[in-house]
């Protein structure tokens, strides 16, 4: 006797899984522009590498004799894969089912999942589509009460934050929960005019009144109006934006590849073809001479980086400052880079924000940084101190005093104030070079020197030639060259040497952390 009839269950009950919420449903999401969540575990992994787990959870349902007649899945799959060759954990929300809600009864499936990454120690990646919540305002009833909001399972979520690389997808309108998990991530993605996030949604929202609105006239516009891309991306709430979700499977891959498994455990080098040695003439001429004029910061980062391995995270907010991903000699490394193109480099609250939490993540996960400097303070005026600037520029120097990872800076042109002293630990070892374009101190001199010297000026007969003669004695004063003379800046650089020292900084940075293990 053999156990064929039950496997014959087990295919059956397996079948009805894989058609998800039915075909009308499936049809419905593919005609919204969307990939189904079978689909989307398909292309984000490495082919044939998803192993599903508990793929025939759900509802069942059961004529008068007992005999299965259908099942609804759980909406939320789970399994063990591989992307890139090592072991995740991934997950994707099916909004066929119930809008991607789970019901109460299938919620350990979503505890499990989290359960496995920080247990087994193996990167997270969510796909979210939906409240990834259950209940609604008819659950009520059927309940016949109500009850004080839990999310079971969050503690593991905060644990994961702690342990794994853990990626986020917003693959569609996400609210409650669903916005919750995207933004408990180390990386997240929205695709552009697919994807919102709302702390509740437009139907939700539009209870309040008619000035909740926002001038929306459809159910779609009220969607982006509240919570697209463009204000997720700009305001820090979401990492990146792409433009299709192919576009967003690539680049949690590529995350993910700078990225070690777990905490405790170090990222890899990759294979390098790109001369250590190389040296960029064009890299001479970056920083103009007029210091008003500015220039491409992410034009030096492709030059002084293995070639093509710059990854930008959170491009579209925080522009003060770059910050990246990317190799040297292969050796993965974070950047970070000011823009003089944005506020002249100037940080404000979001920038030190950002600059924040991209320190403290390559700490956690021992990612030597690289900071690229030329910055004239932190932002000044009425509306940064309505923002609380001086706050968020300290907790982002904070974080670059506490971190334990190796850090090297390069100061290109300006260094100014207190945020000058941000750019490193200067109680620490400073692995540090300057180009002759460096310019420096505790407040830029055209700021004060009118103020400085305001009785010699008011003295002299001529007050604008007066006015050059004291710039042409200060500019001798604050040559570069001068703080070299008292090894207050340790090194001045041709700048066409700046990707061979990095190289040797990255090797000895990776030596390091290498001894830690």
């Amino acid at each position: 006797m053999t156990w064929e009839r039950e496997l014959e269950e087990l295919r059956h009950r397996e079948a009805l899984a894989e058609q998800m919420g039915g075909a009308d449903k499936v049809a419905r999401q593919h005609g919204r522009g969307k990939m189904d969540a079978r689909a989307r575990l398909a292309a984000l992994c490495d082919p044939g590498s998803f192993r599903e787990i508990g793929k025939i959870a759900g509802k069942g349902h059961y004529d008068e004799n007992g005999d299965l007649t259908g099942v609804t899945p759980a909406p939320f799959l789970f399994g063990k894969a591989t992307i890139n060759g090592r072991p995740v954990v991934a997950t994707a929300d099916d909004f066929t089912i119930r809008g991607g809600a789970a019901d109460a009864g299938i919620s350990r499936k979503m505890v499990q999942a989290e359960k496995m990454a920080h247990e087994l120690k193996l990167p997270l990646i969510r796909m979210i589509d939906g409240t990834g919540g259950g209940g609604s305002v008819k659950t009520l009833e059927q309940i016949g009460a109500t009850y004080i909001p839990a999310v079971p399972g969050w503690g593991d979520v905060v644990q994961n934050l702690d342990t794994v690389p853990v990626v986020a997808l917003a693959l569609g309108p996400t609210a409650g929960l669903g916005a919750a998990r995207t933004v408990a991530s180390h990386y997240s993605i929205m695709v552009r005019g697919l994807s919102q996030i709302f702390a509740a949604g437009p139907a939700v929202v539009e209870g309040l009144g008619e000035a909740y609105r926002d001038g929306a006239t459809s159910h779609e516009q009220a969607k982006e109006n509240l919570g697209g891309s463009d204000i997720h991306t700009r305001n820090g709430v979401v990492d990146d934006e792409v433009g299709s979700e192919a576009e967003a499977f690539a680049r949690a891959r590529h995350f993910l590849s700078f990225m070690p498994e777990h905490v405790g455990q170090l990222a890899r080098r990759s294979n390098c073809l790109d001369p250590v040695h190389r040296r960029e003439e064009e890299l001479l001429s970056l920083v103009p001479r007029d210091p008003k004029a500015v220039y491409s910061m992410r034009r030096c980062l492709d030059m002084v980086f293995d070639t093509g391995t710059v990854f930008e995270i959170g491009k579209m907010w925080g522009r003060a400052a770059i910050t990246a991903l990317a190799r040297l000699d292969g050796w993965p490394v974070a950047v970070v880079a000011s823009d003089p193109s944005f506020l002249g480099g100037s940080w404000e609250a979001k920038t030190s924000e950002k600059v924040e939490r991209f320190v403290k993540l390559a700490d956690q996960f021992r990612l030597p940084i690289v900071h690229l400097v030329d910055n004239p303070g932190f932002m000044i005026g009425r509306e940064a101190e309505m923002a609380g600037t001086i706050r968020y520029g300290v907790n982002a120097m904070n974080a670059i005093y506490k971190a334990t990872v190796p850090l090297a800076s390069v100061v290109l042109r300006r260094a100014y104030g207190i945020a000058g002293s941000a750019m490193s630990n200067a109680e620490a070892f400073q692995y540090r070079f300057c180009w002759p374009s460096g310019d420096w101190g505790s407040l830029p001199i055209a700021g004060g020197l009118e103020v400085a010297y305001k009785s010699e000026l008011e003295a002299a007969e001529d007050h604008a030639a007066m006015l050059e003669e004291i710039r042409e004695r200060l500019g001798k004063v604050t040559s570069p060259f001068r703080s070299a003379e008292r090894f207050n800046v340790e090194d001045i650089i041709d700048p066409r040497d700046t990707r061979p020292l990095l190289c040797e900084f990255a090797e000895l940075a990776w030596r390091k952390l290498e001894s830690e293990v």
